[in-house]
């Protein structure tokens, strides 16, 4: 498909390009246009990012060498590239992504209602995880889904220079593993993070994810159940901490 525009570009016929080359289900659009406006030329970019086909944008001017007679200029302004198609591939599975997850988390939290308020207030995002407060500055009951595992967690951080203040309840909470892993019903990670200024006490599942929407009914109601077992069984300890 091949837009001849012999004058600045514009709005318009952008907006036939598209449409023409979605009727005919080009492979090829080509715009020629006498002075490309910056807009236009995002706007190509962007649609070699995210479309099948292949658009070009040219400039043509009329030139003359000498007493030549008059001949035409045209000059590339914007054009596909293997790059810029992975690029938006890879943009492409991103907003994907996250459309899926956001639909994981609304089932989720429709299903929560009415088994608990923990999750009450929270709004469905399109990160990996939702996340409550703990009942304390800095502690939040975390329920995370990447594409093929899971996991429900308490991570603390305190923020900025709180280092020693997380290891602090990290340690505190420790001291009763026992107790709050009888509670809950199976062992836990208790992770001091390291390299991070965080610590976390956690459990995972490998196997199911947000990418396995055969299995979200199932995975949905474990995550739902662990955090209500896990803040069961982190409530009476979180509560006496002197921190």
């Amino acid at each position: 498909m091949i837009e001849n525009q012999l004058e600045r570009s514009d709005h318009d016929h952008l907006g036939k390009i598209i449409t023409c080359t979605a009727m005919i289900d080009a492979e090829v659009a080509i715009w020629i246009v006498a002075e490309p406006r910056a807009e236009h030329v995002r706007a190509v970019s962007w649609l070699n990012d995210t479309s099948a086909t292949d658009f070009w944008l040219l400039k043509i001017e009329g030139i003359r060498i000498g007493d030549s007679p008059p001949a035409p200029l045209l000059t590339l302004i914007v054009g596909p590239s293997e790059e810029g198609k992975k690029a938006g591939e890879v943009k492409k599975e991103i907003a994907e992504s996250a459309n899926i997850r956001r639909r994981f988390w609304t089932d989720l939290l429709d299903r929560a209602r009415d088994k608990t308020r923990l999750h009450s207030g929270i709004s469905p995002g399109d990160d990996s995880w939702i996340s409550a407060s703990a009942g304390k500055t800095g502690l939040a009951y975390t329920s995370s889904v990447t594409q093929h595992a899971a996991q429900v967690e308490l991570y603390i951080d305190r923020g900025r220079d709180a280092d020693a203040q997380n290891t602090a309840i990290f340690s505190e909470l420790l001291a009763h593993q026992d107790e709050i892993e009888g509670v809950y019903g199976a062992p836990l990670e208790w992770q001091p993070l390291e390299e991070r200024r965080a610590c976390r006490i956690r459990e995972r599942w490998e196997g199911i994810g947000y990418r396995d929407e055969e299995h979200w009914p199932e995975l949905q109601t474990k995550l739902i159940d662990a955090m209500i077992r896990l803040e069961a069984a982190l409530r009476p300890f979180i509560a006496r901490l002197t921190i």
